[in-house]
């Protein structure tokens, strides 16, 4: 009977290793993205990288930009935004870059939805507002001259193409061509004038400096009438001889 009980035993099949091999499998910890990770395919790195920039400028400021905050937000290690950008000034070079092309589109938007000169400078100045109070962290990065790399390509075209963009507004309420190469004082002070205006209230809107104003304006007064109001007296005072 022993024999037979070995044999049996000898002829069984081994189960032991499965369930080592199971339980091993229970036991393994499930490792998961978190939630501020951005997927991508290898080759879009530069793009979620660009973009974990842009969210991290628009939460923390630009004190809070930095390249490993960057890595973090975008879940990658700490080498890969040196790896594509080199440095943080190429970072925020490129991110500019971004902002001015999203800045173009914006006022080229609205040129396209006015039917009038004076419309289309009123549209496009109120879209100008509209971008810088949406995206108020990229639109102080693309003023921050100290901190940006204008060499590089994709922010001097950027950056061209939509002083072109004002360039072709002025030159249009003056019905003349202006060359972007040479300018006339007076269309040099007139771009300065139409840019100053709009910049200068932006700057001010962004800072809370307008309250003390628009509290004291008629009821009612927002900060969009305000600036339609600067504009249309911009405008008269310019119509003078």
């Amino acid at each position: 009977m022993a024999r037979i009980s070995k044999e049996n035993k000898a002829t069984r099949p081994a189960r032991a290793p499965t369930r080592r091999v199971a339980r091993t499998a229970a036991v393994r910890p499930v490792q998961r993205r978190r939630a501020n990770d951005t997927p991508y395919h290898h080759g879009d790195l530069h793009e979620a990288l660009l973009k974990a920039a842009e969210r991290v400028l628009e939460r923390d400021g630009l004190a809070g930009l930095t390249l490993r905050a960057v890595a973090r937000e975008a879940g990658v290690s700490h080498a890969a935004p040196t790896h594509h950008f080199g440095d943080l000034t190429g970072l925020l070079s490129e991110l500019a870059a971004i902002g001015f092309r999203q800045f173009g589109l914006a006022m080229a938007a609205a040129d396209a939805s006015a039917a009038t000169t004076p419309e289309k400078g009123v549209a496009s100045a109120k879209a100008y507002v509209a971008y810088a109070q949406a995206h108020p962290g990229m639109y102080g990065l693309m003023f921050r001259s100290e901190r940006l790399d204008h060499s590089r390509p994709s922010l001097h075209e950027a950056s061209e193409a939509s002083f072109a963009g004002l360039t072709r507004g002025v030159g249009a309420s003056r019905h003349e061509q202006i060359s972007k190469e040479q300018l006339t004082l007076d269309q040099a002070a007139a771009i300065a004038s139409a840019w100053s205006l709009v910049h200068g209230f932006t700057m001010l809107l962004l800072d809370g400096r307008l309250k003390t104003i628009l509290d004291r304006s008629p009821e009612g007064t927002s900060a969009e009438t305000l600036l339609t109001a600067m504009l249309r007296l911009s405008a008269g005072r310019s119509a003078r001889p």
